[in-house]
């Protein structure tokens, strides 16, 4: 409801790309005109976002209900790639990403579809989104930053007080 009916909807094509989708979602995608791409390396994802005018996230249950608050991969990948997001609701607890700066939460099926309209019509919207999203994966999601941020555990961890043993 967050993909495929917004963008048949507004006639934009669309590409899907992923593994293990049932028969039945596979069917459900080209009923809708959705061309279904199978499994994407990730080492050709930059190239597969540099042919879209955006992308759109739509997190699986799993995270959502089971890891509140984690964004998966995805998010990164697009905003380091400099594509313009669209992402379903999910908890950014952590506050990792500026929701309407980064990239455009859609709270519904209807927004979804508002946003992909915007995004179609506006050039200066889409260089906005992923200009602002490779900033702040830039300033605070790099690898360099991910090393810190384990020193720092490790850190931790290396002066805390230890029990004794019984």
């Amino acid at each position: 409801s967050y993909l495929m009916d917004p963008a048949a909807d507004l006639g934009l094509g669309l590409d899907v790309y992923g593994v293990r989708y049932p028969d039945e979602a596979i069917a459900a995608l080209r009923g809708h005109g959705a061309r279904y791409r199978g499994w994407l390396p990730n080492a050709r994802v930059p190239e597969v976002f540099a042919r879209h005018m955006m992308t759109v996230h739509v997190p699986r249950r799993f995270y959502v209900e089971r890891l509140p608050g984690i964004p998966t991969i995805r998010m990164f990948e697009a905003m380091a790639c400099g594509i313009p997001l669209l992402c379903a609701p999910w908890s950014d607890s952590e506050a990792l990403f500026r929701p309407w700066q980064d990239y455009l939460p859609a709270r519904g099926p209807a927004e979804m579809q508002q946003h992909m309209r915007a995004l179609q019509a506006d050039a200066g919207l889409r260089r906005s989104l992923a200009t602002h999203g490779l900033q702040t994966i830039a300033e605070r999601h790099t690898c360099s930053h991910r090393v810190d941020k384990l020193l720092a555990i490790i850190d931790t961890l290396n002066h805390a007080p230890r029990m004794a043993a019984a």
